[in-house]
């Protein structure tokens, strides 16, 4: 049984529920900073330590440095810090240098909120809302990073496979045995083209990122979901890219993040992908 909060106040729960959420959305905006900056900085002391020479790694993480000015090293006090407030006071440039602050800070926190209320508008204030506001937060922390690095972090993949299984050990959004079946085969349907690719081609198509990726929507959506979110996420790959190298924002040859395809598709499925089957299923029998 799922609790329901404020179900006689809709507008008062999603008003919570997208301060929270941009709050959230700031928090990202540091995940998506740092941590593919942590991995490096791990990577280069192993890659020494494997010299055998001593590996003097310096202390950086989520929570350290304080945040600051890349430019001046201005030391961002609480007051301008607050999720999008913050940046239309200040007018989008650092209090002490006028260093222009990168548009995508608000973007990534106002989108955080508007999907995760959108999320908790569909499902209410309950169990399920949450949930899939968890794997909003997950799916825009990796979109956003895959766009940057080309990288699918496993401190994110794996925590989100693990917990879309223990999300849907209640039922929440598919039953746990499809759940089991969804992530198999979302690792293993992208480990499979990918080989089959590099046997062709010679070339990767791919990264492992995607499989883990897949594996944990599986996890989320279901297997019977799995073909909605590869066919949804390879069209809209495509449409993209052609548009891309259309309008020459995108050289052939250079690979494009797969990773945010995924993560749409995914989300789509997990809200509509029934509804798209069911339609899918009928034009069929026109």
């Amino acid at each position: 049984m799922y609790f329901d909060l404020l179900t006689d106040q809709p507008m008062l729960a999603l008003g919570i529920t997208f301060i929270i959420s941009l709050c959230v959305g700031s928090f990202l905006n540091v995940v998506i900073h740092r941590l593919p900056r942590m991995m490096d900085l791990e990577w280069q002391a192993q890659l020494t330590e494997a010299k055998g020479e001593p590996a003097e790694q310096e202390a950086y993480n989520l929570s350290f440095p304080a945040s600051h000015c890349p430019k001046c090293n201005h030391r961002i006090r609480w007051y301008e810090n607050i999720p999008l407030l913050s940046y239309l006071v200040l007018r989008g440039k650092c209090s002490q240098c006028k260093t222009p602050i990168s548009i995508r800070y608000p973007l990534v926190e106002l989108s955080t909120a508007l999907i995760a209320t959108f999320g908790v508008y569909h499902y209410g204030l309950n169990e399920i809302g949450v949930a899939f506001a968890l794997l909003t937060f997950f799916l825009i922390s990796l979109t956003v990073i895959d766009l940057d690095h080309q990288l699918l972090p496993d401190r994110l993949t794996l925590p989100l496979l693990w917990l879309g299984l223990l999300v849907n050990s209640y039922s929440t959004f598919t039953t746990l045995h499809l759940a089991v079946f969804g992530a198999v085969a979302g690792y293993m349907i992208l480990w499979s083209i990918y080989h089959a690719f590099r046997l062709l081609t010679g070339r990767e198509g791919m990264g492992y990122g995607d499989f883990k990726l897949l594996a944990a929507l599986g996890a989320w959506a279901g297997v019977n979901q799995l073909p909605v979110i590869i066919f949804l996420s390879a069209l809209i790959g495509a449409v993209l890219g052609i548009l891309m190298m259309a309008l020459g924002r995108h050289n052939r040859e250079q690979p494009m993040p797969f990773g945010p395809f995924l993560a749409f598709a995914g989300w789509v499925a997990i809200l509509w992908g029934d509804q798209i089957t069911n339609a899918y299923h009928q034009l069929l029998q026109v």
